[in-house]
């Protein structure tokens, strides 16, 4: 199942750390099939409110997301990132293309009230 680690960060100092980060990320995610979906840019607001920049990298599945996550390669340039913008960094798996809004119905407790 493919997986995706988002970032939603806040306060990006963008100075010469981040620039040789955003130079060297794209080789960590090669050996692991990353790829970038979503990289930062305007959000066209239609509820509620947005501030930050949303990051989303997608990956074959949860095992080479966390492999590369934890990879000696971006382990050394991570420093660079957190040092200089504050955020919250997940882990979540997609679904299938044929899922419907009502499969997650299935994986409720049987006695959970619905509405």
């Amino acid at each position: 199942m493919s997986t995706y680690a988002i970032g939603h960060l806040h306060d990006v100092n963008v100075g010469p750390d981040i620039v040789d980060y955003l130079r060297r990320i794209d080789a960590t995610l090669e050996p692991f099939g990353g790829r970038f979906i979503i990289h930062g840019g305007p959000a066209t607001i239609l509820e509620g409110s947005w501030s930050g920049d949303l990051i989303m990298i997608a990956f074959p599945d949860r095992d080479s997301a966390r492999a590369w996550y934890e990879s000696p390669a971006y382990r050394q340039i991570l420093p660079l990132r957190t040092r200089n913008s504050r955020g919250d960094v997940f882990l979540i798996e997609g679904v299938d293309a044929d899922h419907k809004a009502t499969d997650v119905l299935a994986g409720l407790p049987a006695d959970q009230p619905l509405g």
